[in-house]
């Protein structure tokens, strides 16, 4: 009898809800809303923290760099001559690159883009040998500068993967650019330097190349990228600032790579608290919406429920009806919002490449909270519902 009456309930609430479309649609409005901020919020999050968590296992946390922080006397600070030289002293320290960032150069891949780059200049770094062994990434075509290109002097220039797609560069192609004036032959496409993107996008030569042509000087590195051993960069990281300056006036900056990405995800897990906080705040104005709009429900169906009552329908069989509707509201709206969080999560790991992440927990949870909330709205309209004597159900109709 109590399984009849039940399933007698849950048709009437459906039927209820089913024949007021646009009211029903205006009720789901704040569970789904709500829920698709949540879960958008925390799955952005989780899968970028999951593409953090694949790029540093690719790369390794070990990667730092070495920056002149100032140098008196100098207005574009420079690291030692033998900067490398120091920073091989510290024990902890496994292999060491220098770059030099040259300026004042306008790179020219044809002729054409010439005005286009001299807009938005290419950085020029006359680069270490060894630097793709010291970031651990491959070519991904031709070949790095080597010891006989700094021997001879020769004009060959490497371009990072960013910039080979932008000038449309074809593995193996004989393409030379224009370096303020002079033109270098490109011998080779460094792969995507994931702990640091500006390499991207720049463009390398030897160091006699650069001195011969652009520094007219004594050639000091601008930067140093080190391999640390395993579980010691913060200790290689003090030690490189005291071995590179010797305690002079001239300060060095050093920086974790990994632990830059680390700060970049703890900025991530801020957001997912921002936009999860406006999440549950809407769904929370979603639950006022219900209880408003099911208020006005009660009246415009007070007819409905003085037949009801006047056929024997007790005053919680009533209050159970709205409720029950209340409840389907919210776990038809959670399951819309989880399905519409979880395709913003595909778009933004589709847009920015990251691994997609949805922890198991975050669908039930989110349909658990909007059918709670949707619950708690309808308490007040389905009180009110049972109040009503078949009587004063004539005055309200």
């Amino acid at each position: 009898m109590i399984s009849r009456n039940f399933r007698d309930l849950v048709s009437v609430a459906i039927g209820g809800l089913l024949a007021r479309k646009v009211r029903t649609v205006l009720l789901l409005m704040g569970p789904v809303i709500g829920v698709a901020a949540i879960v958008a919020a925390v799955g952005l999050t989780d899968s970028a923290k999951g593409d953090l968590k694949r790029k540093v296992a690719q790369l390794g946390t070990n990667l730092i760099e070495a920056t002149a922080a100032s140098s008196f006397g100098q207005q574009k600070p420079k690291l030692p001559k033998d900067a490398v030289k120091r920073a091989e002293q510290v024990r902890t320290v496994d292999k060491v690159a220098a770059v030099v960032q040259l300026t004042d150069i306008t790179v020219a891949p044809y002729e054409k883009a010439r005005k286009k780059y001299e807009t938005t200049p290419i950085p020029v770094l006359a680069a270490d040998p060894r630097l793709p062994y010291v970031l651990e990434v491959p070519m991904v075509s031709g070949r790095w500068i080597n010891r006989a290109d700094n021997q001879l002097g020769a004009r060959s220039v490497v371009i990072g993967s960013g910039l080979a797609n932008e000038i449309g560069y074809l593995p193996g192609e004989n393409r030379t650019i224009d370096l303020a004036g002079r033109r270098y032959g490109v011998i080779g496409v460094l792969g995507k330097v994931e702990l640091d993107a500006t390499l991207d996008n720049a463009a390398f030569i030897p160091f006699a190349a650069a001195d011969a042509d652009f520094v007219k000087e004594d050639i000091q590195p601008s930067k140093l990228f080190v391999r640390s051993s395993e579980g010691t960069e913060q200790a290689t990281s003090d030690a490189l600032r005291t071995a590179i300056s010797l305690g002079g006036p001239d300060e060095v900056g050093t920086e974790i790579k990994a632990a830059a990405l680390e700060l970049a995800a703890q900025s991530d897990r801020q957001l997912q608290l921002i936009v999860a906080s406006m999440g549950l705040l809407a769904i929370v104005v979603g639950g006022i919406g219900i209880a408003n709009v099911m208020s006005i429900s009660v009246i415009q169906r007070s007819t409905e429920i003085g037949i009801r009552r006047a056929l024997g329908h007790t005053r919680r069989t009533i209050a159970q009806q709205f409720l029950l509707e209340a409840m389907a509201v919210g776990f038809l709206g959670g399951i819309l919002g989880v399905l519409l969080g979880a395709l913003a999560i595909l778009v933004g790991v589709w847009i920015s490449g990251w691994v997609f992440v949805l922890q198991s927990w975050i669908p039930p949870a989110g349909i658990i909270l909007a059918m709670v909330v949707s619950v708690v709205a309808g308490l007040y309209p389905a009180r009110r519902a049972a109040k009503l004597e078949p009587l004063e159900t004539l005055r309200l109709g």
